[in-house]
């Protein structure tokens, strides 16, 4: 049977298509469009609907899958999809590296892409060919249960990174009659759009977002990686002015098909189909939301099984049409050609998966990346640990705790059955084993649990969603146990140096698990006081999905602080070699921390124009900026040069209008102010500027130079700064580098009124340095004119 048109691969791609879909029946065009739960009737699933996908498949299962499509009619592949989130997280050893929001902290696109990379050689053993990462989510209410699966809150970093990752899992782009190389894997950018701006930062409902701000700020990613070759988009789960995304056909059709021109295929999230009827009620029963789900440009319906017979139904009634199934069908198709599964349905393979899952070099790999994932946030200069420091004290309920290290999506996170215990131990390294395998023999290490996070009771809304999916525990916060505190404090007044791990749990973190609050649960804020009470020297580790809000004693009277979050399978090793100085912090934060949540949002590039800076009652100022992290050394900054002036235009000295507050008694008249020239750039142009960064401490370093943007004015409301550029530079102690950006103008854009992006004439500022507080920056100005 592989005389037909569709089987030859010298034929292109189109070609195969149309002679494939012109032999299938309704009953097969529908089920190419279903993705299912391989977990449930996996012969069904093949035989009956000729599902054209599966995904959450056991490595046992993925060879009977293959072996049940030889004997359908048209033996049609499928397309393996599985959440290899930060590595592949449901199979047993596998490389876990730190969640997306550790990996943003290393702002490293080159060891971020090289993760992606290991993920996909290792998932193609196992028979997966697609992954549903990377999230292009911008986090910005961090109440949100899955701010740990972003790059952060701006959107440029976002698309850099994303930009890496899908770079790592495709190895290229994959458009037209591309096709995916043997060792790589489809990647999916979720999600579709604007699932983080939900109200009160909870999962999955109502996002107030206009088409304005959704253009300004949460579609540049997606539109960069549309437009680079990602293979797939998936949809999000909330709605936006009343229409589930499911349903959105601006978005769908009007900006990712029509304006970006995007050809790949489209997949809904879990069961999102089914929650038109059962949970948003925007829709009375499956057959019309079929229709619904159909006409706004979906293909590929993950997890909603009634969509089979309710499609089939729906063109029985006449209420659609066979050929409008051709277009998604098709483009279903079109992938599993350019993916070559005809030819070679990628299978386990099971010599190759021992050879290269965990293996040594993944592993280092992992290590190399999760060292630059931890962000230094405070230090007194008791860190890096002196050799005097003979006696720590390691206290708090994470310092040993292997699977919550992993985070999300990661073996016993709740998504599958066949991993009950999580990954391997041996696999892990904790904060305990760090300092157990890495301190210097003459060290004595004590322990203490100090304090408990949660206790999980059963959820009280029943046992099961209304899909059928068992709910899980609910994390309800732990009371304070003075007994484990007083052995903390005990252990902590005997050492030299105390170091505290604290941070979140999994039933605190995810999807369905936003919190009301940010606050350490449990005993852990009655902890940190106590120990920070002893006046031993103590160094707090935060071990969080998130940023959360931290108590006064750490905030002023703690030696230092570090933010790992999520770190994955090295974390625990990663953590220690820093403390102990093997090596130099160089994380970046990605995020903003607030200090109270009364704060939310507090992402750095918000909109100007307000009465006053700060509440009557708190400070707007967050605990620690996006961009902020320190060193064991520190850096100093030059002024800021443009290297390619052609011409200049008169303008006015250091006038910093996106400053200025309306009837402030500061406000400058510029007519007051001395003529200056500055150069000028048209719109097709591009601004090269340099800064010379010195290390000035005595130890070697890496800093992380951040190029701003600022519009001074502006149309419409805008922000003052938005992130441009970024440049790592490892520095020797005392040197000196020139470190040299290049921003095109069509960079320093606005959105108007009508939802355009555009570039206004007018004056600019470039902003060079540490992070995106102002004082950290160094500041030119430059025109852009006709």
């Amino acid at each position: 049977m592989t005389n037909e048109a569709y089987w030859d691969a010298t034929l292109p791609v189109e070609e195969r298509v149309r002679d494939l879909l012109g032999r299938m029946t309704l009953r097969e065009k529908i089920g190419q469009m279903l993705q299912l739960d391989a977990r449930t009737n996996l012969d069904d699933t093949v035989l009956n609907k000729t599902a054209g996908s599966i995904l959450h498949t056991s490595p046992d299962d993925l060879p009977r899958a293959n072996e049940l499509v030889q004997a359908t009619r048209l033996r049609i592949p499928l397309l393996v999809g599985d959440d290899l989130i930060h590595g592949y997280s449901f199979y047993p050893g596998a490389t876990i590296f730190p969640e997306q929001l550790g990996m943003a902290v290393s702002w490293d696109a080159a060891k971020i892409e090289r993760a992606a990379k290991i993920t996909a050689r290792e998932a193609v053993t196992t028979g997966v060919q697609w992954t549903f990462s990377p999230v292009l989510d911008a986090a910005r209410d961090t109440r949100w249960g899955r701010v740990g699966e972003t790059f952060g809150e701006d959107p440029y970093l976002i698309g850099e990174l994303a930009s890496a990752m899908v770079r790592g899992y495709q190895g290229g782009s994959l458009t037209g009659e591309a096709t995916l190389g043997k060792k790589n894997i489809l990647a999916t950018a979720k999600h579709f759009a604007g699932y983080s701006e939900t109200q009160g930062g909870r999962d999955a409902s109502e996002a107030d977002l206009s088409r304005r701000k959704l253009t300004s700020w949460l579609l540049p990613p997606f539109e960069r990686v549309a437009k680079e070759g990602i293979g797939t988009f998936m949809l999000g789960y909330e709605s936006i002015e009343g229409v589930p995304i499911t349903l959105n056909k601006w978005l769908l059709n009007d900006v990712l098909r029509d304006k970006w021109g995007y050809t790949g295929t489209l997949i809904t999230d879990w069961a999102n189909v089914s929650r038109l009827v059962w949970e948003q009620r925007v829709l009375p029963n499956p057959v019309l939301a079929a229709v619904a789900a159909v006409r706004a440009g979906n293909d590929l319906i993950m997890t909603s099984p009634e969509f089979y017979d309710a499609a089939y139904e729906a063109v029985e009634r006449g209420l659609l049409t066979e050929d409008e199934l051709d277009a998604p069908v098709s483009r279903i198709l079109a992938l599993k050609f350019r993916l070559g599964l005809f030819e070679d349905p990628r299978l386990p393979d099971a010599a190759a998966a021992k050879k290269v899952i965990g293996n040594a070099a993944h592993s280092a790999a992992n290590l190399d990346l999760t060292r630059e994932s931890v962000a230094l946030l405070r230090n007194d200069g008791t860190l890096p640990l002196p050799h005097k420091a003979h006696k720590v004290a390691l206290i708090g309920p994470l310092i040993d705790d292997a699977q919550t290290q992993l985070g999300d999506w990661a073996g016993n996170s709740g998504q599958v059955s066949w991993m009950p215990d999580g990954h391997p131990r041996s696999t892990i390294t904790t904060v305990q084993d760090g300092f157990e395998r890495l301190m210097p023999h003459d060290w004595t290490l004590t322990t203490a649990e100090g304090a408990r996070i949660v206790d999980l009771v059963p959820d009280p809304a029943g046992e099961f969603y209304p899909d059928g999916q068992p709910r899980p525990y609910v994390g309800q916060s732990a009371p304070v146990d003075d007994a484990l505190i007083r052995e903390a404090v005990a252990k902590a007044q005997a050492a030299d140096v105390a170091v505290v791990v604290v941070g979140d749990v999994i039933q605190l973190i995810g999807e369905g698990c936003s919190t009301a609050t940010l606050e350490l649960l449990g005993g852990q804020n009655a902890l940190l006081d106590a120990v920070i009470a002893t006046d031993t020297p103590t160094v707090v580790v935060l071990m969080s999905s998130k940023p959360q809000i931290l108590p006064d004693s750490v905030l002023h009277d703690a030696a230092a602080l570090l933010w790992a979050p999520s770190p994955g399978m090295k974390g625990g090793q990663a953590i220690a070699e820093i403390i102990m100085g093997m090596v130099s912090p160089s994380g970046r934060l990605p995020i903003s921390f607030p200090r109270h949540a009364g704060q939310l949002p507090v992402y750095y590039n918000q909109i100007r124009g307000q009465h006053g800076d700060r509440y009557a009652d708190l400070t707007q100022d967050p605990a620690f900026a996006f961009g902020e992290g320190l060193s064991y050394t520190t850096f100093s900054y030059g002024d800021v040069r443009f290297e390619n002036v052609t011409r200049e235009v008169e303008s006015v000295e250091d006038v910093d209008t996106s400053v200025w507050t309306m009837g402030s008694a500061d406000a400058q008249d510029e007519s007051d102010a001395p003529a200056v020239m500055i150069p000028a750039y048209g719109h097709d142009d591009t601004v090269r500027v340099s800064i010379d960064v010195t290390n000035t401490g005595s130890l070697k370093g890496v800093e992380v130079v951040q190029a701003y943007i600022g519009d001074l004015v502006t149309s419409v409301s805008w922000t003052n700064r938005e992130l441009k550029a970024f440049q790592r530079v490892e520095l020797a102690a005392g040197e000196t580098r020139t470190v040299t950006f290049e921003i095109p103008v069509s960079a320093c854009s606005i959105v108007d009124a009508e939802a355009n992006r555009v570039v206004e004439n007018g004056e600019f500022e470039v902003l060079l340095g540490h992070s995106s507080r102002r004082r950290d920056l160094k500041r030119a100005v430059f025109a852009v004119t006709d």
